[in-house]
């Protein structure tokens, strides 16, 4: 007869919270993965941050079925005396469950390959401008195709850190250095890192990275309190040239997101030369290296200085439409401080994400983004296929009243500027107490 299985209380669970000490529990099973932090493919900050708490919704949206293979190795032998689903969480597994079943996780459909096509058209054609055009109108507005050249190779890049794009998995790590470092000066290494932290803690304001653009923006006066970012291990000083920047900050959010790009290239090189573990770093810079030669030797054969800026400039801000896609999807939406209650991953989700209406005729336009709600609850699942789900997630959110806020492109706009607005407005005036939340305030008012 086999020995009773210890339990664990749910307060115990959450003591494991550490580097060194660290458990999570996923369907009720409790797992030691202190040891496996370094070598997780995802990073350890996703692992550290949901440490001592339940994974299990966030254990099926990021990882395939052939993950749960590694878990006995993981396991301490004990289960949790306390599991808690929510009636929510419990139709979110089903509906995942039903999705795979089709087999939706699987069939990627065409896109990469269009996109990659659309790519060698666009690049070719800017080539082809700065060569051997004659007019220089021509030649500058070709750099408009290098700034869309780089939106399209973002999408490839984005949709290839969270599922295989292409045949395996050694033709998708070319793709996401193809896309990334050669094409683009982004660093697919910096990518992930940043961005599996942004699903895990979506909108936290000291676990999400992407609402950390101090002293340029905040998205709530919680910030003026000047907290400590998990992500970055250090403190976001909420300062005197801080809160200047602030309190214009809706005048200035569109000039400064056609410059973005610039953040993204340090924030490359910042994490390639960290002490922080790399994979295949040398690989990385090579990518990087590539696209700074690549880029400055199409500018450099312009004719003249006044047509090389205007092309950079140009390129950069076309390229920012995609800089504003992303904070159009958060910034609107519900905040919140800390790491995320395991038990309500897919009300944080929910809550903490935007879609933007559109035809089908443009989602080459939003990149799949446009359905953020659907593709934070369901990040493995091809673009080809969020439109298809998005009635099914309507219902899931419907019936149990979870947010799903869906608006115009313009009207994401003006929700982005409005809570931008109201932010700035309280920067200029620190007499005044912190409002509990001005972007939920602006989401609820304005629809």
């Amino acid at each position: 007869m086999e020995p009773p299985t210890p339990y664990v209380s749910s307060e115990e669970l959450l003591k494991h919270n550490t580097r060194d000490d660290a458990w999570i529990s996923i369907h009720g099973e409790i797992y030691d993965v202190s040891s496996w932090l370094d070598r997780h493919p995802g990073g350890s900050l996703p692992l550290l941050t949901l440490a001592g708490r339940d994974a299990t919704d966030a254990f099926l949206a990021f990882h395939p079925r052939s993950a749960s293979l590694r878990l006995p190795s993981l396991s301490t032998g004990l289960r949790l005396a306390d599991p808690a689903v929510s009636a929510a969480s419990s139709d979110y597994r089903k509906l995942f469950s039903d999705l795979s079943a089709l087999g939706l996780f699987d069939r990627k459909g065409h896109t990469t390959l269009l996109l990659l096509s659309l790519i060698l058209a666009f690049l070719s054609l800017s080539v082809a401008a700065v060569l051997l055009s004659r007019s220089a109108c021509l030649r500058v507005l070709s750099g408009a195709l290098v700034g869309f050249t780089w939106i399209q190779s973002g999408w490839i890049g984005h949709d290839s850190g969270h599922y295989v794009v292409m045949s395996d998995r050694r033709l998708n790590r070319v793709a996401q250095l193809l896309s990334g470092n050669v094409l683009a000066g982004i660093s697919i290494a910096w990518w992930k890192w940043n961005h599996n932290a942004h699903h895990i803690a979506c909108n936290s304001l000291d676990f999400d990275p992407d609402l950390q653009h101090l002293p340029f923006f905040v998205v709530s006066s919680r910030l003026f309190n000047s907290i400590t970012s998990r992500f970055y291990g250090r403190r976001m000083s909420f300062d005197r040239f801080a809160r200047f920047l602030v309190s214009y900050q809706h005048w200035t959010f569109y000039p400064v997101m056609c410059f973005a790009r610039i953040n993204l290239f340090a924030q490359s090189f910042l994490l390639l030369f960290s002490r922080r573990k790399v994979e295949n770093r040398i690989v990385e810079l090579l990518g990087l290296l590539a696209f700074w030669v690549w880029y400055p030797l199409l500018v450099s054969c312009l004719p003249s200085w006044w047509e090389r800026v205007l092309f950079v400039v140009l390129s950069f801000s076309v390229t920012g439409i995609q800089h504003v896609q992303f904070c159009l999807n958060h910034f609107s939406s519900k905040v919140y401080l800390g790491p995320p209650n395991g038990r309500d991953w897919v009300e944080k989700q929910t809550g903490g994400t935007l879609d933007v209406g559109c035809s089908a005729w443009m989602d080459w336009f939003h990149g799949g983004l446009q359905f953020q709600v659907e593709h934070h609850l369901f990040p493995r699942l091809p673009r080809c296929h969020l439109r298809k789900i998005a009635p099914l997630v309507r219902d899931l959110c419907k019936k149990h009243n979870l947010p799903y806020n869906c608006v115009s492109f313009w009207k994401a706009n003006v929700l982005t500027i409005q809570t931008l607005r109201n932010a700035a407005l309280q920067a200029r005036d620190g007499s005044k107490p912190v409002p509990k939340n001005l972007v939920w305030e602006a989401v609820n008012t304005h629809g």
